[in-house]
């Protein structure tokens, strides 16, 4: 039986370093071959958001490709690919309460609507939870 390993976040892409290290932690739970279940609460419905879009950077000058700026839904769902292809699974559930009040719907593929029960249930079956909550 493989390990199972819970992330509760909460914050939302691209205003602190908390979401980045989340994502940095479950990047090295999969490559390690782990099974990971995310729970998506407030803000953090948007890390999967289908709709971000990168930009360019005319402070510096930059353009869209120049500027390169990383977008979370696109590290999710590399992730999600590198699980199934150890043989593990990146399971990531959007509260969809939290989604219907930020009109963040449109997720990329591989992330469902789910409630805080799943977070419970997710809690009940792995190895181990970590909670990253908001400052």
């Amino acid at each position: 039986m493989s390990t199972t390993l819970t992330f509760a976040l909460m914050d939302p892409p691209f205003e602190n370093e908390r979401s980045t290290t989340a994502l940095r932690l479950i990047d090295l739970a999969v490559k390690r071959g782990f099974n990971v279940n995310v729970f998506a609460y407030e803000g953090a419905v948007f890390l999967p958001f289908a709709k971000q879009a990168q930009h360019p950077n005319a402070v510096h000058g930059r353009s869209v490709e120049e500027e390169n700026h990383p977008l979370s839904r696109i590290w999710i769902a590399a992730l999600m690919n590198e699980a199934a292809a150890k043989g593990a699974k990146v399971d990531w559930v959007n509260c969809g309460l939290c989604v219907d009040e930020r009109g963040a719907g449109e997720a990329i593929e591989g992330v469902r609507r789910g409630s805080p029960a799943d977070f419970w249930k997710f809690a009940e079956g792995s190895d181990n939870t970590l909670v990253i909550g908001t400052k």
